[in-house]
């Protein structure tokens, strides 16, 4: 790995210096645009749209459009100018608990690396992180541009997390949530139990991108000159409105048939609904005494053989 940025976490009076390396990259199978005639690569040129001449990286500068036509230009030395503090030192702010971190504020991941003359201060604020089970939240300059960023540990390394600032998060207004939809208890027992039936614990090892390797083989069956003929999928017909509880019911199913378990009996599904709701399927399912023409006839010839006697 290549490092893209060097400087040093300011924890207290303590400075460490560290390396920054990416911990992510995509795995994205990337494609050129070509002339599909001879394979050519399309090239784009740098054209201004008022004189049409091409212009060269020399010449491009930032622009900030202020409507109307209107446009500031700035320059690197515009932005040489800004007071970034944090251009080359990750500045802890604060440590606060980790589960007090919305996971929606995380951005891109990076993994730090000590120099050689501070590993120990490294290994002390890894190790105190450990202990005390908290993030440092930090300030970074990236890219030119000043982020929030925590720092927490992973495999014994430290790592940074960009964020996003709080007012880059966009609200969630959803008309149809303000409405009163309430769930029978019925259905959540039944959706209880069909989360039970799927639980497990998280193993990312276990997922593959089935697209990324299907595509990957049409690229090789290209190459070696074959033909790649995909099993035909039959069309699902579009699924009729169905009820919710019949429909938790056949998923629970679904679910203990794919982990090889037994079908759930129906009585299985009631020890999990509520006592409230046993009670009144017991009173509805409870008969009800009828008497029969027959039994009326017996019952008017035993009284008047009392009476006679």
């Amino acid at each position: 790995m290549r490092a893209i940025w060097k400087g040093a976490v300011s924890f207290g009076l303590v400075s460490i210096a560290v390396r920054l390396y990416s911990a992510t990259e995509e795995k994205d199978i990337r494609f050129h645009q070509v002339h599909r005639d001879d394979g050519g690569r399309i090239k784009y040129k740098r054209v201004c749209s008022v004189d049409g001449e091409e212009v060269a990286y020399d010449d491009i500068a930032k622009g900030y459009d202020l409507g109307g036509g209107e446009m500031v230009i700035l320059t690197d030395d515009d932005f040489s100018d800004l007071p970034l503090t944090t251009s080359r030192a990750i500045e802890v702010l604060e440590f606060v608990p980790a589960e007090q971190v919305d996971p929606i504020l995380y951005n891109k991941a990076y993994f730090l690396e000590p120099e050689k003359t501070a590993a120990k201060p490294y290994a002390l604020l890894r190790d105190a992180l450990t202990n005390t089970e908290r993030v440092a939240i930090v300030k970074v300059a990236l890219r030119q541009r000043e982020q929030l960023a925590t720092l927490r540990v992973r495999d014994d390394v430290l790592v940074l997390n960009t964020m996003l600032w709080p007012d880059e998060v966009r609200a969630a207004k959803f008309d149809i949530l303000d409405e009163d939809v309430t769930a029978r208890p019925a259905e959540l027992a039944m959706a209880g139990s069909l989360i039970e039936s799927m639980a497990a614990d998280f193993d990312p090892s276990s997922y593959t991108d089935n697209y990324r390797e299907a595509l990957q083989e049409v690229i090789d069956a290209k190459v070696a000159g074959r033909e790649v003929v995909q099993p035909e999928e039959a069309e699902e017909a579009p699924a009729a409105a169905v009820d919710l509880m019949a429909a938790l019911r056949a998923s629970v199913e679904r679910a203990r048939a794919a982990r090889g378990e037994e079908p759930a009996a129906p009585a299985e599904v009631e020890e999990r609904q509520p006592s409230s709701i046993k009670k009144t399927t017991a009173k509805k399912a409870a008969p009800t005494k009828k008497t029969t023409p027959a039994k009326k006839a017996a019952t008017a010839k035993k009284t008047a053989t009392k009476k006679s006697a």
